[in-house]
């Protein structure tokens, strides 16, 4: 099989190539791995183009292995390209192609590589750790299949344009997220590791967004699911049944994240822990969301309420760098979040096939859509609706772990 190695020298920060030239490289010279091409990107996009070009020149019965050094966002810019390209050569009118991936962590946050190898492993050095899929892959080890969030962006039946869908392999999500995501851009060049994302928060943190939210079940089951933190179970969700199995979320809301593949965002932010802790056994998207009007304390939305609500945001958020302990943070009688409430939970943890966002035409920045770290805006009319989805056999990504 074919193996190709990929790194983008600008990502995180900026150490990619000297890594490869260091570490990996010699690590597969010395290991009887011969690579192919030694390939670094050189735009936005270009990772795309570097793997079309391989492939095409690959045998149809074999596999491409791609050695890649970057964040979640390459490895996005991969998968999309190759979804709308029409190969030539060897592939010209064949199936989807399997490829193998070996990610080697050089972004920001590296949620992706984080969460198939979570760290913590004391004796490990951070050399070590970050070699782990290589490692896999120079051992033969196993391989496992990467769950697509595929979101469709819908301009308003007017426009009478195609939708545009994108695939994303961490996260899809609006509102906070989003904004964070949005904002730290303009941080990056100041502030170039994670800590540009706390920043962000606390500027965006006494927002709210209109919108409504519909939630798609699960395929096997036919209902979408919600977290019982007293029981440790996901349940049919009250809201869902046989006959009507789409649960309505109204705004306003405050976070609404939807991840695939990932327990955590960064190394130590575990914002949807149950992927792992109760991995589900087919394509799911878990949510969490926080709704502000679930506080028994709040009653209208106005500047008082959204500031006396910034406190409970920034606790939910804290926890989950708790090992995911977010989950767990119940309202008191007072409106207070802690361990010890008795009132409703703050998260709403839910399990589905898939959601669907319209936003208020007024509330302009619930139009942001998160998709892997990048930013897509839907327009005043339209929505976006995000469907989990399982690889073709014999094809798709999969992962050496």
């Amino acid at each position: 099989m074919p193996t190709i190695a990929i790194y983008n020298p600008v990502c995180g920060d900026q150490t990619a190539k000297s890594f490869f030239e260091e570490h990996v490289l010699p690590l597969c010279s010395s290991s009887s791995k011969p690579i192919s091409s030694v390939l670094s990107t050189e735009r936005i996009g270009h990772s795309g183009e570097l793997v079309r070009q391989e492939l095409e020149k690959t045998p149809v019965n074999e596999i491409l292995t791609i050695i890649l050094g970057s964040g979640d966002g390459t490895l996005g810019e991969i998968i999309n390209y190759l979804s709308s390209a029409e190969l030539k050569g060897t592939r010209a009118g064949a199936p989807p192609p399997e490829i193998h991936l070996v990610l080697v962590p050089c972004g920001t946050a590296n949620a992706l590589y984080s969460s198939l190898f979570p760290p913590g492993d004391a004796k490990a050095s951070p050399l070590d750790y970050k070699l782990r899929s290589t490692m896999s892959f120079i051992e033969n080890s196993r391989v496992v299949p990467l769950t697509l969030a595929i979101t469709t962006i819908s301009t308003p039946p007017t426009a009478k344009l195609r939708p545009k869908a994108t695939a994303a392999t961490v996260v899809a999500s609006t509102c906070l997220h989003a904004l964070i995501l949005h904002d730290s851009e303009s941080l990056r060049a100041t502030i170039p590791g994670i800590d540009r994302f706390k920043v962000a928060a606390k500027q965006n943190s006494t927002k709210w967004y209109n919108s409504h939210a519909k939630l798609l079940p699960i395929a096997s089951l036919g209902v979408v699911q919600l977290y019982d933190p007293e029981s440790k179970i996901f349940r049919d969700h009250p809201d869902a049944d046989e006959d009507d199995p789409i649960v309505d979320l109204h705004g306003p809301f405050v976070y609404f994240v939807s991840t695939v593949n990932v327990d955590r965002l960064e190394p130590a932010f575990r914002i949807t822990p149950l992927a792992k802790d109760i991995t589900p056994s087919e394509a799911t998207c878990d949510i969490v969301v926080i709704r502000p009007f679930e506080d028994p304390t709040v009653e209208m939305d106005t500047p008082e309420a959204r500031e006396a609500f910034v406190p409970k945001v920034l606790a939910v958020l804290q926890e989950a760098y708790n090992n995911g302990n977010h989950i767990n943070l119940r309202y008191n009688r007072e409106g207070g979040v802690s361990m010890e409430g008795d009132g409703p939970f703050v998260v709403e943890y839910i399990r589905c096939g898939g959601w669907e966002w319209n936003p208020d035409d007024i509330d302009d920045d619930a139009h942001l859509v998160c998709l892997d770290g990048a930013i897509s805006t839907i327009e005043k009319g339209g929505r976006a609706v995000c469907v989990a989805a399982t690889p073709q056999t014999n094809a798709g990504f999969m992962v050496h772990v």
